[in-house]
Order: structure tokens, then C-alpha cells, then sequence
């Protein structure tokens, strides 16, 4: 479905039901972040979600399930959907030089923007940018034990980075089921993968000195940070931990 940029001015768009996945790729050091633009209460969203879960068992890959809030309104309010979501959605727009917004979409690494349930498109994208990748990057964040129930971040930057890029902590659940019982896809019954939770900018970073902070951690939650340019632009590096350790 699309939304309009403009207030009050909304248009529908249904996007393609086929998809087609391949298989799981090696771990990568700097994986690639896939962003994918979900709600509960659109009817073309099943299959990119189902993207989406095959997706999230990727080492090479971070995905992350962000849910709307714009489609509420049409009948079933999407119990993880987030006006800061939606937000962030239409500034990949702005940034596009588009005057609306769809569901379902994914955004490859902060660059491009794909219909999420077109599948050999996502996975095209997905190895243009891990070949990429193998190339040398200015841009390194790792993650280490700080003890006490706390995470280290660690980036390194070969070159000055200018303007300052945004250094982002996200954190998601792994899974959930849902019951959707009106609206567009009332009736069934839906698991949805990485669902994320919050999505903070903690700090703005210049390159010119290593970057070391601790991070609390949260239980189980898996643990996602990443390096993007500033105003949503590329992705740069990023790391997760899955699962916070003791």
C-alpha cells in the first residue's frame, strides 16, 4: 500500500504477491542492514514478512521489521507500529526525491529501496552490496563483554568523517504471533520476525578519534548497532550481538 507525503492526501497501491528466496550465505564481519517497512493491517505485507523471517537467520544480514502506524486508521491498529517508524520512512522518501510512501518496502542499507515481497530483487541487492563490502572499508564498529551486564562499542574510522555521521542503537524481538482480528487481514494468524522496539541515536561521531562507549543490556534483547551518514544516508558499518550474555 502507499501513502501520500502530503497531509489528508492518501492513495493505495498493491504491490506483487510472488516471492522466491535463495539460501543462507557465509557470515560476514560488516553485514549488510535490511530495513523493512511492515503493518499489520496491510494485506500486501504477509509475503514480504515471510522475506523478512528467512532474512533474519542470515548472519551476513541485519533485518529489521519496522511496523507503521499510517495504515491504523483503515480498520486494525498494528500493535508494534510506531509513529517514529513511519517517520523514518518518509525521510528515505524525502531523501528519494519521492512524495509518498508503500507498504511493504525494504531499504538496503540506507541506499536502496526495493518492494519487500519482490524477493530475487532483495537478494540482488543484498549481494550487490556484500561484494562491496569485500572491498576495504574506512568504517569498523565492533562489539565486546564490558562486563557487568554491558556491551562495548568500538568504531574506527580510517578517514575523517565529515559531516559527523550518526552512531544508532537498535534493539528487537526476535519473534512474535499476532491475531489479527479485523481489517485487511483479519482472520490469521501471523508471526513476525526482529520486530523493532526502539531506535536511538546515541551519539554523532567525526571519525577523527576512535569512538568507545558501554551499553547497558536489556535481558535477552538482541542488540544492533550501526554507523549511518547523517539525515539517513548509507550505512557504514554495523554489528549486533543476538542475545545479551549474563
Amino acid at each position: 500500500m502507499r501513502l501520500a507525503l502530503r497531509p489528508k492526501d492518501v492513495a493505495f497501491a498493491l504491490v506483487g504477491m510472488a516471492f522466491g528466496l535463495g539460501t543462507t550465505a557465509q557470515a560476514q564481519t560488516n553485514p549488510v542492514v535490511v530495513e523493512l517497512y511492515t503493518s499489520q493491517g496491510c494485506a500486501a505485507c504477509p509475503p514480504a514478512d515471510i522475506v523478512l523471517e528467512e532474512l533474519a537467520a542470515r548472519d551476513d544480514v541485519i533485518a529489521l521489521g519496522l511496523h507503521v502506524d499510517y495504515w491504523d486508521y483503515i480498520g486494525w491498529a498494528d500493535s508494534f507500529g510506531k509513529a517514529a517508524f513511519s517517520e523514518r520512512q518518509q525521510t528515505y522518501a524525502r531523501n528519494n526525491g519521492r512524495a509518498s510512501v508503500y507498504t511493504p518496502q525494504m531499504i538496503i542499507g540506507g541506499r536502496d529501496e526495493v518492494k519487500g515481497s519482490a524477493s530475487m530483487q532483495v537478494m540482488g541487492l543484498i549481494q550487490d552490496q556484500l561484494a562491496r563490502a569485500g572491498d576495504a572499508a574506512p568504517v569498523s564498529v565492533s562489539l565486546t563483554p564490558a562486563g557487568q551486564g554491558h556491551l562495548r562499542v568500538e568504531a574506527r574510522s580510517d578517514v575523517p568523517l565529515k559531516p559527523p555521521v550518526d552512531i544508532q542503537i537498535v534493539r528487537y524481538l526476535d519473534t512474535a504471533e499476532v491475531d489479527i482480528t479485523s481489517g485487511e487481514n483479519e482472520g490469521r494468524t501471523i508471526t513476525y520476525h526482529n520486530i523493532v522496539t526502539t531506535w536511538d541515536v546515541v551519539a554523532q561521531w567525526d571519525g577523527l578519534e576512535p569512538f568507545v562507549q558501554d551499553f547497558a543490556l536489556d535481558d535477552a534483547t538482541p542488540f544492533v548497532v550501526l554507523i549511518q551518514e547523517h539525515a539517513q544516508g548509507a550505512i557504514l558499518a554495523a554489528a549486533r550481538q543476538r542475545q545479551a550474555q549474563p
